[in-house]
């Protein structure tokens, strides 16, 4: 019997993997975030524990994981994303590793690509991206990001939860010099039916984006201009000129 760290993928219940999906189908446990699709959760089997994370803490919960590995029960533990990516799979399954606790990572599709991606940008392209940043703005202000760096550094930047304080974050960047005109974009409730996406430039994206709902990603950079030039902007694109920003980096409408 083993506990499974399995990711649920962005938001549409369609794309998890096709073993995470027959994990949960055959599990005897379900603990799972509250960015799980239900229509996922509704694939375990009826007699199997559903068990919502909820207000959980995570030592609280990796203590969970470890009681019902040592019940011997199949156990799926179903995180939005990848579990590895901004999960806490890693602390999971160190729990797991130091209880003795046989486990088996199940990895997602990740947000980091998987969101920009159905809002039209590429978070790398030949000739405008060949590297990408990923970081958290989870913390108050952002106050753990070194600005000074991320200002510098070349290609995408995607910031995972940062929606609460993108104003302070896009204005960090700014301050550490980061062209202020440079193109961004967030991405609501990607891949899900509702999905949202703002783009412009850095110095306004917060403005554009303060009625956009949680969870949402922030892209910056060049690769946001093949937004406007694949037809799925979203709100915002051509009124701030990303069409002709776009021809800069060789873009062609």
């Amino acid at each position: 019997m083993s506990v499974y760290l399995v990711g649920a993928g962005p938001g549409d219940p369609g794309l998890i993997t096709a073993r995470g999906l027959d994990l949960v189908r055959s599990c005897e446990a379900l603990v799972y975030d509250v960015l799980v699709s239900p229509e996922l959760v509704e694939e375990a089997p009826a007699d199997a524990l559903r068990i919502p994370r909820e207000r959980m803490g995570q030592e609280e919960l990796n203590e969970l994981l470890v009681s019902l590995g040592r019940q011997e029960l199949e156990v799926v533990r179903l995180k939005g994303g990848d579990p590895f990516v901004f999960g806490r799979g890693g602390e999971e399954a160190l729990a797991l590793a130091a209880a003795d606790i046989p486990f088996e990572v199940i990895p997602g599709v990740s947000s980091i690509s998987a969101v920009p991606g159905a809002a039209g940008i590429p978070i790398t392209h030949r000739g405008v991206s060949a590297q990408v940043t990923l970081v958290s703005g989870h913390s108050a202000g952002g106050d753990d990001l070194d600005f000074a760096q991320l200002a510098t550094t070349p290609g995408t930047l995607v910031v995972f939860m940062g929606l609460a304080h993108l104003a302070a974050i896009a204005d960090g960047l700014v301050a550490a010099g980061k062209d202020p005109r440079t193109p961004a974009a967030v991405v609501s409730r990607g891949t899900l039916a509702d999905q949202r996406s703002v783009t412009g430039a850095l110095e306004e994206i917060a403005a554009r984006a303060e009625d956009l709902a949680s969870p949402a990603l922030l892209v910056v950079g060049d690769v946001v201009l093949f937004a406007a030039y694949l037809g799925v902007t979203g709100d915002g694109a051509r009124d701030v000129g990303l069409l002709e920003a776009g021809d800069r980096v060789g873009l062609e409408p």
